[in-house]
């Protein structure tokens, strides 16, 4: 099973709601947050930089990479207890500010393009959301 938590705001490289993670940035660029909030954001981003692999690849297509969108999201295995753990901190952000988050769980993510312990980046399939 894979889990990945999204806001209703759609990113415009994946087309597909917005991820957590840049939920808060966005509000942390808008000086919507607290300075505690800000400090556990950043406590909680340096904990996924120590912690998680960057993903190599967020795309199926054929090299060069660079021209092609970025349509692969994001998504945790649901045995990565951590690390799920602490994205519901960041959940609890947005729900404080009033931003409504889904939890999204599938067995069928898409085309794998990269894959590590905890996570898969996938481009959905043609007849998935």
């Amino acid at each position: 099973m894979y889990l990945r938590f999204v806001v209703a705001d759609i990113d415009e490289d994946s087309e597909k709601e917005l991820g957590v993670f840049l939920a808060v940035g966005y509000l942390r660029d808008d000086g919507k947050l607290y300075a505690y909030e800000e400090e556990q954001y950043d406590l909680i981003r340096q904990w996924f930089n120590e912690n998680l692999e960057k993903p190599t690849r967020f795309t199926a297509s054929k090299p060069p990479f660079y021209r092609k969108k970025n349509k692969a999201i994001s998504w945790f295995k649901d045995s990565a207890g951590e690390h799920l753990s602490r994205v519901r901190s960041l959940v609890a952000i947005l729900q404080s500010h009033g931003i409504q988050v889904r939890m999204l769980k599938t067995e069928r993510v898409g085309y794998i393009v990269y894959e590590d312990e905890y996570q898969v980046v996938a481009e959905s399939f043609s007849d998935t959301q």
